[in-house]
């Protein structure tokens, strides 16, 4: 890319905002400004968005400690 100024990840020309809707700006793509930036990173910050975990216990193996109370505690299986 000689001469031509390179695009954002994200920053599809037209694209809208996602928090608002307006169109977005190059300099605060995919954002429309500065404003709208900084209230998606508070949301970010503040816990409004969030990844949900998977229980992992469907596989049938047990966490080390598991059941004796002690989290910290062998499973068993080690030479003492």
């Amino acid at each position: 890319m000689t001469g031509a100024k390179r695009r954002r990840a994200g920053a599809a020309p037209g694209a809208a905002c996602p928090l608002c809707g307006a169109a977005s700006a190059e300099p605060f793509a995919p954002f429309c400004s500065s404003r709208c930036a900084d209230r998606d990173l508070a949301n970010w910050l503040g816990g409004k968005y969030a990844i949900p975990a998977a229980d992992d216990d469907e596989d049938g193996i047990e966490e080390e400690g598991a059941g004796t109370g002690d989290p910290g505690a062998p499973t068993g299986g080690g030479i003492r």
